[in-house]
């Protein structure tokens, strides 16, 4: 549940927009990439969230279902557009982002009576998103969504901090904090975990999460790979080497494979290395959604490293 776009990327790398010729158009949005990746690996995934009543929109409804994401839940703005997003291009680690969000967009607009509450309690996986908490109505919904759960694994809050879609940074705090209290797992790169906790160490970061309410706080460190910790066990687990091309997206290839893995039952360690895996993967290619690997791919890269 949450943020959906259309991803305008560059097609001439490492220039600045005012000399950018031409974009290659890709499906965006971070809850929408997330559910994109699962049904990648083989998961009936949907996402609840809005567009405009625009081409845009109409093209979010057909990308979605070419890629197998259920779209019953995506609502229709009667006045918003939907969203557009530009990024420019400096590998291997600048990735600047220019939205196009304003003055609302429509998943902003989602509201609590437009929510099958008991879908969202009956799903085996629920995953919801801090820029969902960032303005209302789409805050309250969010938040009578995880109460939907009731405490059901497997539930995910996605840290997904966006500043410039805040007010303050303590309101940005004090909804994330809302969220975890309700959530079973949590997810965030460095910079999101110590913005909910003012904590960057990853080791101690993560056990203050815990302590907000999840049983599962897993920290994307980027090129250092990925940090678990429960109330039992705590665990690194190596990066994947590659040549980044466009970062952007790489999260949500992440998120995607957590959900598979924590579905599968797979081990912990075996969760994170093909989540690691699989941002690597995406990493290395242009676009977000269309570049969301297949486990066959992920198998792939993660037996010729061991061959290495």
């Amino acid at each position: 549940m949450g943020r959906v776009g259309v991803d305008l990327y560059p097609e001439q790398i490492g220039v600045p927009l005012a000399e950018v010729r031409t974009f290659a158009k890709s499906l965006g949005g971070s809850a929408t990439n997330v559910a994109v990746a699962a049904a990648r690996l083989g998961r009936r995934a949907a996402v609840i969230t809005k567009v405009g009543r625009d081409g845009f929109g109409d093209y979010v409804r057909v990308a979605l279902a070419g890629f197998g994401v259920d779209a019953r839940w995506v609502g229709t703005d009667p006045d918003l557009r939907t969203p557009i997003v530009f990024c420019e291009i400096y590998p291997p680690d600048r990735f600047p982002i220019l939205f196009y969000r304003e003055p609302k967009a429509p998943d902003m607009n989602i509201t609590r009576a437009e929510l099958d509450l008991d879908a969202i309690g009956r799903a085996p996986v629920f995953w919801t998103t801090g820029t969902g908490l960032s303005d209302e109505p789409s805050r309250a919904a969010t938040l009578a969504a995880l109460d939907a759960r009731a405490g059901r694994e497997v539930t995910i809050h996605d840290l997904d901090h966006r500043s410039h879609l805040w007010r303050s940074s303590e309101d940005a705090r004090r909804y994330a904090r809302e969220a975890l209290r309700r959530a079973t797992v949590v997810v965030g790169n460095s910079d999101e975990v110590e913005m909910a906790t003012g904590l960057r160490d990853a080791r101690a970061a993560a056990a203050a999460l815990l302590g907000m309410g999840p049983r599962l706080a897993v920290v994307k460190r980027g090129g250092d790979g990925a940090y678990a910790r429960t109330s039992r066990d705590e665990l690194s687990v190596p990066a994947v080497e590659t040549q980044v091309l466009n970062g952007l997206g790489a999260g949500d290839a992440f998120g995607g494979a957590l959900c598979h893995g924590l579905l599968a039952g797979w081990p912990l360690a075996r969760t994170l290395e093909v989540a690691n895996a699989a941002g690597a993967i995406v990493a290395s290619r242009l676009a977000c959604a269309d570049a969301m690997p297949t486990l066959a791919e992920i198998e792939s890269l993660l037996a010729g490293r061991v061959a290495t």
